[in-house]
């Protein structure tokens, strides 16, 4: 008989278990969007927490005179004669006006530096422009160097600053001048500089011990030569160090591998060089002049933690910009030259428009080439072509194509359009053919899969009260295959416009400094695309530019997000539900 008690409690059983697995799987599910959501919100976080630097900015704003005589020295205000002016010479006097005491031919190289020359021919196009403003005084705004933006930003170095609030007096106003004080004020710092020497003797000793080690153990004889000078030298930087921090003699000098030593004081600036009298006296080059030589107690002492010799820009640049700062000349503001120039050697002047242009004109010769021809290709497969061995061949292969990477494409379009029918490189037109390549079997299998999702009924429909099949497809199939095919299509054109392999054969890798037109024109000048944008800026030497490939790679997912957001929007309004 049987036992209807042990029956119920077994299918009790299996559902429970049943349900625990469903449970679980649910949960792994979960446990998987909400990991790709987590790194999603990682990735994006991370690269836009890479990327402030770059929208922000610093502008020197300085008095230009565009004297007549200079500027215009024809003195009819054409273009030839206005072209003539020394710009630069203008934007240096003006910026020299600001530090009158800096005379020396390397002090003037290096308060030059703040600024990249480029920006003298902004200021020739902005008087070709205003021809009015010739023979009179202007306040001309420009970007201040990388190296002076990203220290002005805090990301160069740490500092610090103290009061001593003791009496101490300077010699002069400029020039090389001493600090005394009336009391041992500098001690802590030569007692600093020695530890610090001490420690960094103590370490190339002990590097110089490893390389004895490894060319006591080493096979080779020219491998234990090399390890054995390698050995040698750092001992010698080792003596160097000792005997630098070595207590007593006439004082200590400062190095540029030892965190710089600045004074304020007096409305000026003095780098310390050296240090002597036990600590009491100073010893100088005054970066920004003083307004007296009065002895007082209202002054600091100012640290920069990171070396001279351990960053790009100087001492002296540092005290330039920081007094620039304080008196208004420069302000922080929001960085518009990345939207509105295009690529430039000058991280301060680089922009994305040159890329994002070359990228619209691009996409647009991809979009004008492989959405009819894909389209025409999908509706002749699948509607009008035989079945046979021909056509399956056909569909095999497009199918196989869109597998194909990407760079094979490129180097097809390197051989075909550049050297065989000598189209120019770096062109949009180019690009676009090759990412059309590309993008063809993305397109021809999303427009077959969208009409093949259209009911028979709505052709049987149309073929039974008299219609032709080229009126039945275009008239009903492909209105209602629309949102598929647009989706597809859209898709495709966003991952093309992500691609740099194919676009870096064709020569779009080359420096283009000037914006395409936006005419046909455009079409053939050498140009560059985002993607290859941000791989240029990722190998850039300078620092500035790892902002900026972070703020450039934000500029292309948000067009990549536009474009998916359009395909959605057309979606949903031409989908229609059955």
């Amino acid at each position: 008989m049987i036992d209807r008690t042990d029956i119920q409690a077994a299918v009790q059983a299996r559902l429970a278990k049943r349900y625990r697995a469903e449970g679980r799987f649910r949960m792994f599910g979960i446990l998987a969007i909400m990991s790709a959501i987590a790194v999603l919100i990682l990735l994006i976080g991370s690269i836009a927490s890479q990327s402030i630097p770059a929208f922000r900015v610093h502008e020197l704003t300085l008095p230009v005179t565009l004297e007549g005589s200079r500027v215009d020295p024809a003195g009819d205000r054409s273009e030839a004669s206005l072209r003539r002016g020394p710009y630069n010479s203008l934007l240096q006097e003006a910026l020299r006006a600001e530090f009158p005491h800096i005379q020396e031919r390397d002090e003037l190289r290096e308060l030059f530096g703040l600024y990249t020359p480029l920006n003298s021919a902004r200021l020739q196009n902005h008087v070709l422009d205003n021809t009015d403003l010739v023979g009179q005084t202007i306040d001309f705004t420009f970007p201040i160097s990388d190296d002076a933006d990203l220290y002005l930003q805090g990301l160069t170095t740490t500092s610090s600053e103290a009061a001593p609030g003791l009496v101490a007096t300077p010699s002069g106003r400029t020039g090389d001048i001493s600090i005394f004080a009336n009391a041992n004020v500098f001690s802590p710092i030569v007692a600093d500089i020695r530890a610090q020497l001490t420690s960094e003797a103590e370490e190339l000793e002990d590097r110089a011990a490893r390389y004895e080690a490894r060319a006591a153990n080493s096979s080779g004889d020219e491998a234990a030569a090399s390890l054995t000078r390698e050995a040698e030298q750092a001992r010698t930087q080792a003596a160097s160090r000792r005997e630098l921090a070595a207590p007593g003699g006439d004082g200590i000098n400062m190095s540029p591998d030892l965190p710089s030593r600045l004074v304020r004081m007096n409305g000026g600036i003095i780098q310390i060089d050296r240090i002597s009298d036990g600590g009491r006296t100073a010893e100088g080059r005054v970066l920004v002049a003083l307004d007296s030589t009065e002895a007082g107690s209202e002054w600091t002492i100012w640290t920069l933690d990171v070396p001279q010799a351990e960053r790009r820009i100087t001492d002296a640049q540092i005290a330039w910009a920081e007094t620039l700062l304080a008196r208004g000349r420069v302000v922080q503001g929001f960085n518009t030259y990345l939207f509105t120039n295009a690529d430039s050697r000058e991280p301060e002047l680089a922009g994305v428009l040159g890329a994002v242009i070359g990228s619209g004109l691009t996409m647009l010769v991809t979009m004008l080439l492989a959405v009819p021809i894909g389209v025409a290709t999908a509706v002749y497969l699948e509607e009008f072509a035989p079945k046979n061995r021909i056509t399956g061949f056909i569909e095999v292969n497009i199918n196989n194509l869109a597998a194909v990477p990407s760079i094979v494409f490129g180097l097809l379009g390197l051989a075909v359009f550049i050297s065989l029918f000598g189209l120019p490189r770096s062109a949009p037109l180019v690009g676009g053919m090759v990412l059309a390549l590309m993008t063809l079997p993305t397109v021809i299998i999303s427009s077959r899969a969208a009409l093949k999702a259209v009911p028979p009924s709505i052709r049987e429909a149309a073929l039974g009260v008299g219609a032709s099949r080229l009126q039945t497809v275009v008239h009903h199939v492909l209105p209602l295959a629309a949102p598929g095919i647009l989706t597809g299509s859209i898709i495709g054109l966003a991952q093309a416009m992500g691609e740099t392999a194919p676009l870096l054969m064709i020569g779009m890798v080359a420096f283009v400094a000037d914006t395409p037109s936006l005419s046909a024109a455009g079409l053939t000048e050498p140009a560059t695309v985002m993607p290859v944008q941000i791989f240029l800026w990722s190998d850039g030497a300078e620092r500035a530019f790892e902002p900026r490939t972070a703020a450039a790679i934000l500029v292309l997912l948000a067009l990549m997000i536009v474009f998916n957001a359009v395909a959605v929007l057309l979606r949903r309004r031409f989908e229609r539900r059955w």
